[in-house]
């Protein structure tokens, strides 16, 4: 696997390094202090992208679209010291596979890795959790799956839609056709009222069911 580093403190370049051997020993590296700086590496065969989003030069969401429109093809994972619940979910929405807080511990880093690598989207589970003021009344009843009609099957396939299964593996898991499992996962999302995997991820969060991390 081939990992390209975006960040401007090679200190912490190197940190990563070291960490993510733990994720794959054949780990092959590249680096960039920025944004402009990945033109003058050899992309052609990158896997995954480390960015981090407080770079000199374009940053934020904007170094994190310059970065998806060279390589669209590639999952990027957002790196940053901010931890804010809005631009998390932006750069989900403007295409990163996950956003890793710097204040996260090495394991929680690696595991989250393992789980992009995989094909799932990483987020913060503290993201995930609806902020206190949002939180319902502890005196009324979470709404449930069965609450808003999602049969058993639907909700079989939804869990590992959001673990960032294909649906030719859910359907290998599930013992049913790819086709069952698009009416499944539509089904599910019209009943979410959502449009994608990643909207159910917070769907699924707010009824208090959280996707393997």
């Amino acid at each position: 696997m081939n990992v390209l580093l975006v960040d401007d403190h090679i200190l912490f370049r190197r940190g990563l390094r070291h960490l993510l051997s733990d994720l794959d020993e054949s780990i092959r590296f590249l680096e960039a202090d920025g944004v402009a700086d990945i033109q003058t590496v050899d992309t052609t065969s990158v896997d995954l992208i480390l960015l981090d989003l407080g770079l000199k030069g374009p940053s934020g969401l904007s170094a994190l679209q310059i970065v998806k429109d060279l390589l669209p093809d590639c999952s990027i994972v957002v790196l940053s010291s901010e931890e804010e619940p809005r631009l998390i979910k932006s750069c989900i929405t403007h295409g990163a596979s996950g956003f890793i807080p710097k204040s996260s511990t090495p394991e929680i880093l690696v595991q989250a890795l393992k789980l992009v690598v995989a094909g799932g989207i990483y987020l913060p589970t503290d993201v995930l959790r609806p902020p206190a003021q949002d939180a319902p009344d502890p005196a009324a009843a979470s709404p449930t799956f069965d609450d808003l009609n999602i049969t058993p099957r639907q909700q079989a396939a939804l869990m590992l839609a959001v673990q960032g299964k294909s649906n030719k593996l859910i359907a290998r898991e599930l013992h049913i056709s790819e086709g069952t499992v698009k009416l499944h996962l539509t089904a599910a999302f019209r009943a979410l009222d959502v449009k994608n995997r990643t909207e159910a991820v917070y769907a699924a969060a707010n009824l208090g069911i959280l996707p393997p991390q």
